[in-house]
């Protein structure tokens, strides 16, 4: 998921300096959103895939 975040960046970065304004600003909205989801779905894996250490 993190690997899509960072392709819309890229595209939107791409589409910026070319001048596509519409593009730039639609994968930069998607690239934040995904980005938030992952870090979102990371947090939530760290804590509830706590594993006991007892032995």
């Amino acid at each position: 998921m993190l690997s899509w975040s960072i392709l819309f960046l890229v595209v939107a970065l791409v589409a910026g300096v070319l001048g596509f304004a519409g593009i730039a600003g639609t994968s930069a909205w998607i690239a934040k959103v995904l980005f938030l989801l992952f870090a979102v779905l990371f947090l939530i894996s760290l804590f509830t895939n706590r594993r006991s250490t007892t032995s």
